[in-house]
């Protein structure tokens, strides 16, 4: 009763916050999953977590739904029809999206939104004011920054009027990404960095690593997340790999004992979520979203998240000093490597037969962390305040993403003289794509709107949350978190050339 008190007593919340805090206040008075003793073990040190999915899992936590068919037929559970203009295809796009569940209660799939309305496409001038005004009625209603749309990896009319739109409109909502691939023009791909340098999106995907392992038909959804087109996860539960390491007496006891220990605790945690929502909450049989085809539920998998390896790694090699540590020396990588070659050996050898569209098999995710996070680094990044030189941070990341089909990035911050020469930038990602980056985000030091871990925020919002004020976004609370506790406005910032 106390919490639920003062969640309602609760100044810097909106009533609409208030209202999803006393939703997840109330599912978590339920204890239905019979967790092992083990799990729980895990969990009240901090080793498994499941990032606030709640007690009893009423719908799963990622859904990308098949956008283009809706477009093209329409809904019977919403009373649309197929659109025949913009207006109308922006306006049906938008209903859809407050029906779209998640783990945050809004959509964290929105589409590859240039496909989407390209062919709706007549007057360029009539387009751009409807793209303006739909990208700000998602900001303005769909508050939450783990929204997440996509363009690319073809150049289309709708593509350029878009990040020309998100560039004037300085919006942290949605978050964005380009998927970039050997097809994708020069000229449009420069665009991309230009709003990015401006505003933090897009970020950029590695269009050849992910169609290679999930089909031309997949989205981008919430931070970075890698899924299928027409379907999602059904749940992310993360492995603190810091935490887990003070456990072993050494790198072999961690490698070949604790970690596969842990592996198999976390994965029967998740077997027995994802149990208890597919058949006991009925969202499979009964949401609007399955009966139309827009989800099915063979094209869902679950993703087993990790954090801390910088830390973890660092723990065994036992050195205060810079060159000895995880992103600098090759001792250290390489443990690293080894680490998470391990990890993914042991994940895959778990079946999950709900899990159809990965084999049965859970997808590996570098979890990006969250506020409450102290001392502890996103996925296999490198600690902030320890970053190398450009290129060798590169390289460094590129040895790690590989191994996440679900989702990994890393976020380089540039000196505002970047803007003045995009193709240094371009010239970049080209060779990172190269040596097998799967994702990558940039922006100014000198933006509003800056890349937390996989989010967005306003900088300004920060400030007047911090500062006791109420503000839109329910996201801008963690940003202001990770800035205090992961420094994350104090990343090294790149120069030009």
């Amino acid at each position: 009763m106390g919490d639920i008190l003062s969640i309602i007593k609760d100044s810097t919340l909106t009533y609409e916050q208030k209202v999803l805090s006393l939703a997840k206040a109330a599912e978590n008075t339920l204890n239905v999953l019979n967790i092992s003793r083990e799990a729980q073990k895990y969990r009240n040190e901090g080793i498994i977590c499941d990032l606030f999915e709640g007690n009893a899992p009423y719908r799963p936590r990622y859904i990308v739904p098949d956008y283009e068919k809706f477009l093209k037929k329409g809904s019977e559970f919403l009373g649309l029809k197929a659109p025949k203009d913009i207006w109308e295809a922006i306006n049906s796009l938008l209903i859809l999206y407050k029906h779209v569940p998640s783990i945050t209660s809004f959509p964290v799939y929105i589409g590859n939104i240039d496909n989407l309305l390209d062919p709706f496409i007549e007057d360029e001038d009539e387009a751009y004011k409807a793209i303006k005004l739909f990208l700000t009625h998602i900001d303005r209603t769909l508050t939450d920054s783990f929204c997440h749309a996509n363009i690319g990896p073809l150049c289309t009319r709708a593509g350029r009027l878009i990040l020309k739109a998100e560039k004037e409109l300085q919006n942290a909502i949605p978050n964005l990404t380009f998927k970039y691939g050997e097809m994708t023009p020069d000229d449009f791909a420069i665009e991309g960095i230009k709003t990015a340098l401006e505003t933090a999106k897009p970020s950029f995907a590695n269009h050849e690593m992910f169609s290679g392992e999930f089909g031309e038909d997949y989205g981008i959804a919430s931070c970075y997340n890698g899924l299928n087109i027409g379907g999602g996860s059904y749940t992310l539960v993360r492995l603190n790999l810091a935490a887990l390491a003070k456990k072993a007496g050494n790198e072999d006891d961690f490698i070949y004992k604790v970690l596969p220990h842990a592996v198999r605790a976390m994965a029967e945690y998740m077997d027995k979520r994802i149990r208890f929502l597919v058949e006991e909450s009925e969202f499979f049989k009964t949401n609007f979203l399955v009966k139309e085809g827009l989800i099915d539920q063979k094209n869902f998998t679950a993703m087993f998240g990790m954090f801390g390896l910088a830390e973890c790694v660092n723990h065994f090699i036992g050195s205060e000093k810079i060159e000895d540590k995880f992103g600098h020396s090759d001792k250290a990588n390489d443990l690293g490597v080894e680490i998470i070659e391990k990890l993914d050996e042991e994940v895959a050898k778990h079946k999950n037969q709900y899990c159809k569209a990965t084999d049965e098999r859970f997808l590996l995710h570098a979890q990006v962390g969250i506020d409450s996070d102290i001392g502890t680094s996103p996925g296999c990044r490198i600690p902030i305040g320890e970053e190398p030189e450009l290129s060798t941070h590169l390289l460094h990341s590129c040895r790690f993403h590989k191994y996440f089909p679900s989702g990994i990035g890393d976020i380089f911050s540039f000196d505002s003289t970047a803007k003045n020469n995009p193709k240094y930038i371009l010239d970049i990602l080209k060779g990172a794509f190269k040596e097998k980056m799967r994702y990558i985000s940039i922006y100014s030091s000198d933006s509003d709107v800056i890349r937390i871990t996989g989010y967005l925020v306003k900088k300004s919002e920060m400030e007047k949350l911090d500062k006791g004020k109420q503000v839109l976004h329910d996201t801008v609370a963690l940003g202001l978190g990770s800035a205090k506790n992961q420094k994350v406005l104090e990343r090294k910032v790149r120069h030009n050339g």
